[in-house]
């Protein structure tokens, strides 16, 4: 699987304007080879609001049933449309809102595959977020790559979620993020040391620039099942890209000196002990 991190600037409240960009972004990454891109959080909105009633503005309708997206604008088929074309997978983020109000999702496009979401569950006291449902679910996606789980920025932060993740049978772990000044160590340090510890690939993709007054850092990142960075961005538009071996996430046990110094990631658990983690 070769995946790239389109590490962007966003036009605040123009989802046409972002789809646009994020479809050119498609047909040149083709060329290059690329299966399956991903985009930052909240791409094709803009996150950065100061209140409710901005919140509800950029917020677009998409409406779905369980982890299907069942209606989305217009827009939003074009981009499903164009990886249809080119044979390509997206992930991509968006402030959205059906029946039940305002959520953080991403939306997941595969060739072939009807259009399927996930919701942000773990909320910071920040931008959209102050204003929208947790989801409730943590789910794998099975593609044509392999075992896709996604989170979304600050998802990262609890180590359970991606645990979860890589428990279902992830391989890899998809972050499109909106990491503002301040969390630098989210992007240098949490995202390998979840890979590590899960001995899954990672995929972070946050965005540049300035909104509304909060500045983003980039500093997207690609990681394998061992921690090492297959590549990184700095704090300015790029796109990073990496050539992966998903199967290589499903051997949980690591191997320094045979018969000597091995591990194993999973089976050494004690669940039994760890009752207070899912106590609320």
């Amino acid at each position: 699987m070769r995946i790239a991190c389109v590490q962007s600037h966003v036009v605040f409240n123009d989802p046409a304007a972002n789809a646009k960009n994020l479809i050119q972004k498609l047909s040149d990454l083709k060329n290059q080879g690329v299966d399956f891109a991903l985009f930052p959080e909240a791409y094709l909105t803009g996150y950065c609001v100061d209140g409710e009633v901005a919140a509800k503005e950029i917020a677009i309708p998409v409406k779905g049933e369980g982890n299907l997206i069942t209606e989305m604008p217009e827009y939003m088929t074009e981009i499903q449309a164009k990886c249809e074309e080119l044979g390509m997978g997206c992930v991509f983020g968006f402030a959205g809102q059906d029946d039940e109000g305002l959520y953080n999702a991403v939306a997941l496009f595969e060739p072939g595959q009807p259009a399927r979401w996930y919701l942000k569950v773990h909320l910071p006291y920040l931008g959209y977020d102050r204003y929208t449902r947790p989801g409730k679910e943590l789910p794998v996606f099975e593609t044509q790559w392999g075992k896709i789980g996604v989170l979304i920025c600050f998802d990262q932060r609890p180590p359970e979620a991606a645990r979860v993740l890589a428990l279902k049978g992830a391989d890899i772990i998809l972050l499109p993020t909106n990491w503002p000044v301040g969390a630098e160590v989210s992007a240098e340090y949490m995202t390998i040391a979840r890979a590590s510890e899960n001995r899954v690939f990672v995929a972070t993709c946050n965005r540049v620039g300035v909104e509304n007054g909060t500045k983003f850092i980039g500093l997207s990142k690609i990681v394998n099942i061992s921690g090492k960075v297959l590549a990184a961005a700095g704090p300015e538009e790029e796109i990073i890209i990496a050539d992966l071996d998903l199967p290589q996430a499903r051997q949980k046990r690591i191997v320094n000196i045979p018969g000597e110094y091995e591990m194993e990631v999973f089976a050494s658990r004690h669940p039994e002990l760890y009752e207070v983690i899912s106590t609320p």
